[in-house]
């Protein structure tokens, strides 16, 4: 080679690798891509044990997506903003300062606000969010006009059950026997939530309808309760059938089952989704021991759906706790992001990700989750995401319903009569 050729070659050869690689870059940009994800989760407050949980399922997943390399090339980092009490003005400022946070294309959480008003928020922002929320709310939102919404689907699935399924477990149980239904009575009470509020009202119709009668139907604010014995002294003036109290925080359904127990009635105690947060059982001791309540979206723990209990054992081989629902809930929702981000391969292309999502049909903790495309909501009846229903016995929790899944059966609680 000629002396003024090495030279051009010294001069041309380092520009032509430089444009060499932003080429590749440009033509794959997802080479060696750290994207973060953002997760909203209530920290602080009355539900920061669901938050621990929230975090901890989803650094799960991504810690097992890093070491296996990553995925279409990326590598994940996981961004937190507490939604604090859940109010509107947290929860918007969470979901804003996640949205305008660099490098962030994906927001995930169990559950943020209670009306899911940051959908639109979502939507707005064109960015995929997955959430495992009060699918009422969702729902609502996405059906005015599903094709706008490609950004945001729900984990969990129709809150219908909540409201329909209570009163015929109960005559179930009955019917087998185990209890008695002596004078078809119920006491109803709730939190002034929509999450609660949503699932009395229409527990409050199903047993209407069914010649119940409502003999407490009582609505507290929101928030901890220090107290339940006002509303107590009201169910024990009647004693009902079956007691239901819809305030799902575990503290505040802790104290309600221990003041029960000073002076229980003959009644079947069913309590809205707080008894499935371990630390439940932790606060109340023996004194849970009986009482009923159910999911949708939780993990379903038992031999019939080995995904459950192997998630499950995996999460407490890891944690040394056990999972509520949200831990290895969250887990599997990124697992659904991560085969969306396989099949788009960019996580810049945020359409096509949040259309990925919606085409989801995997095996969960739950169950088979689906989407339904009117509604951007998991599919629910037993062969996707049953309404499992399940009993505190002991400090462990037996599912006794429905039977496709069921590991227990159902028993009278302690404190009932023969």
């Amino acid at each position: 080679m000629k002396p003024e050729m090495r030279t051009v070659y010294r001069i041309v050869m380092p520009v032509f690798a430089v444009f060499a690689l932003a080429v590749i870059g440009w033509i794959s940009p997802s080479v060696a891509d750290e994207i973060k994800i953002g997760i909203m989760a209530p920290l602080t407050g009355p539900n920061a044990s669901d938050g621990e949980e929230f975090v901890r399922g989803a650094e799960w997943a991504i810690e097992e997506a890093n070491a296996k390399g990553g995925i279409a090339g990326h590598t994940f980092d996981l961004v937190v903003a507490d939604v604090k009490d859940h109010s509107a003005a947290n929860v918007a400022s969470a979901a804003e300062r996640l949205i305008g946070t660099d490098n962030v294309h994906l927001i995930i959480t169990g559950y943020a606000s209670f009306t899911m008003f940051e959908v639109d928020l979502m939507a707005e922002a064109d960015m995929p969010y997955l959430a495992a929320g009060p699918s009422p709310g969702f729902a609502a939102i996405v059906s005015k006009s599903p094709e706008d919404y490609w950004c945001c689907w729900s984990y969990t699935a129709d809150f219908k059950g909540y409201e329909t399924d209570v009163l015929p477990a109960i005559e179930e149980f009955a019917e087998q026997g185990i209890i008695e239904i002596k004078n078809k009575k119920v006491a109803i009470i709730s939190s002034d939530n929509a999450y609660s509020k949503t699932i009395s009202e229409g527990m409050k119709k199903v047993f209407k309808d069914a010649g119940w009668e409502i003999t407490v139907d009582e609505l507290v604010p929101f928030g901890p309760v220090s107290d339940w014995r006002a509303s107590l002294a009201k169910v024990r003036q009647d004693p009902p059938d079956l007691v239901i109290n819809t305030d799902y925080i575990p503290g505040n359904a802790a104290l309600f089952i221990k003041q029960f127990q000073e002076k229980p009635t003959d009644s079947v105690v069913f309590l809205q989704y707080a008894p499935a947060v371990p630390e439940f059982v932790k606060l109340t001791g023996d004194k849970s021991t009986g009482v009923l309540y159910n999911l949708i979206g939780g993990p379903l723990d038992t031999p019939k759906w080995p995904r459950g209990p192997e998630l499950l054992k995996r999460f407490k081989d890891k944690y040394g706790v056990d999972s509520g629902p949200y831990g290895v809930g969250l887990y599997e929702m990124l697992q659904m992001y991560f085969t969306a981000l396989e099949k788009v391969g960019d996580a810049r292309d945020h359409e096509a990700i949040g259309k990925a999502l919606g085409e989801t049909s995997a095996d969960s903790v739950a169950g088979k989750i689906e989407f339904d495309p009117n509604t951007h909501v998991a599919l629910q009846r037993n062969d996707r995401v049953p309404v499992s229903f399940w009993q505190i016995w002991d400090g462990e929790r037996l599912l006794v319903g429905p039977d496709e899944y069921s590991n227990a059966k159902f028993r009278r609680p302690p404190w009932m009569s023969k």
